[in-house]
């Protein structure tokens, strides 16, 4: 299962709306065949799998991370073909959320195929993170991000704050906006740095992720790199009662202006969006706002061996203050070393 979970990961950025699916087929003590779905609207894992091991999957068993579809979609059931194959046992890591999908497993117990289901399925969760969550809230799943010195700043005393990490560090954050739906800053940061929001030190995902800032008097500058790009990358400002002239003109340059009274509106105007998952990319005020309303399921902080000083901003400047006693005790997910900088993964919340 953990072999079927890392070819899951070879679609990256490729499959959304669908999930990242792996599978392997295991005859005797022999891998016979492998898959994973690659691409939307592509074959599925399974069958994928199915075709490589060709005759060999006749009595074969079959590892899959996510429950083998019941229904007619862009592709036909893979349960269906699974029977058809002849394998003789299916080990699933997760049941499909999906209610329009799931079913797979009745339908092979159903054909007298020995069904085990649970296997790393804490993982598989973790893997398709946003997919399931979009099943259970009407909120897009949130990934915080923060770039810090040791010292726990994410600018120095003159407000800059590129590069705080390495090259290596960069790109995985390409890699992680790859993955996402939208990638969101505050207004303090498109000020400070005019960034893209782009994913270009990364494979290209299959649908460039929305870009997001979150921008109360709508003060986009109509010359920053996003509003001069709003008309070939989705663009959006969240924005509570702007100037109506201000909105008209980024409007003009092909923003979407979304009004709302409050962070937990604006997510919420954002899933109706189709936007299911989001990657946060800071600032202090930002992220600070989106900790004191626990809108943050994920927290990843790329630590840099350096120290900043007196003067720096902190990350965690307008995060709501706790004593020793009652701070929580963040469980870690992930924890990697990128060049000299470290990158940790923290569970906040998953709901």
């Amino acid at each position: 299962m953990r072999r079927a979970l890392t070819l899951a990961r070879r679609g990256w950025g490729q499959t959304a709306p669908n999930p990242m699916v792996g599978a392997v087929v295991v005859q005797g003590d022999a891998i016979v065949g492998e898959g994973w779905h690659a691409r939307f609207g592509e074959a599925h894992a399974e069958v994928a799998a199915l075709q490589a091991a060709r005759s060999r999957a006749a009595g074969a068993t079959i590892y899959v991370s996510l429950e083998p579809c019941a229904h007619h979609g862009k592709t036909p059931p893979c349960a269906e073909a699974l029977i058809a194959a002849g394998v003789t046992r299916v080990v699933i890591a997760i049941r499909d959320p999906n209610p329009a999908a799931t079913g797979g497993i009745e339908r092979l117990e159903a054909a007298g195929i020995p069904v085990t289901v649970g296997v790393e399925e804490s993982a598989a969760r973790e893997l398709n993170a946003a997919f399931f969550h979009s099943f259970s809230s009407p909120l897009p799943w949130v990934t915080l991000k923060l770039a810090m010195s040791l010292d726990g700043a994410i600018a120095d005393a003159a407000a800059h704050s590129q590069w705080i990490t390495g090259p290596r560090a960069r790109r995985e954050t390409h890699r992680l906006r790859a993955a996402s739906d939208a990638v969101a800053v505050g207004i303090g940061t498109v000020l400070a740095d005019d960034p893209e929001l782009t994913v270009r030190h990364a494979d290209a995902p299959r649908v460039p992720p929305v870009r997001v800032v979150f921008d109360r008097q709508a003060r986009l500058p109509l010359e920053s790199r996003l509003a001069r790009s709003a008309r070939d990358l989705r663009t959006i400002v969240v924005a509570h009662d702007p100037d109506p002239e201000r909105a008209r003109r980024l409007h003009d340059l092909g923003v979407t202006i979304v009004n709302a009274p409050s962070l937990h509106a604006a997510l919420g105007k954002l899933r109706a969006a189709h936007l299911r998952s989001l990657f946060v990319e800071g600032g202090a005020r930002l992220a600070g706002a989106l900790l004191a309303e626990s809108l943050v399921n994920r927290l990843i902080i790329f630590q840099a061996p350096v120290v900043l000083g007196a003067g720096a901003l902190g990350a965690f400047a307008f995060a709501p203050g706790v004593s020793v006693a009652e701070a929580p005790r963040l469980p870690v997910i992930q924890r990697r070393t990128l060049g000299h900088d470290t990158m940790t993964t923290y569970a906040i919340s998953e709901s």
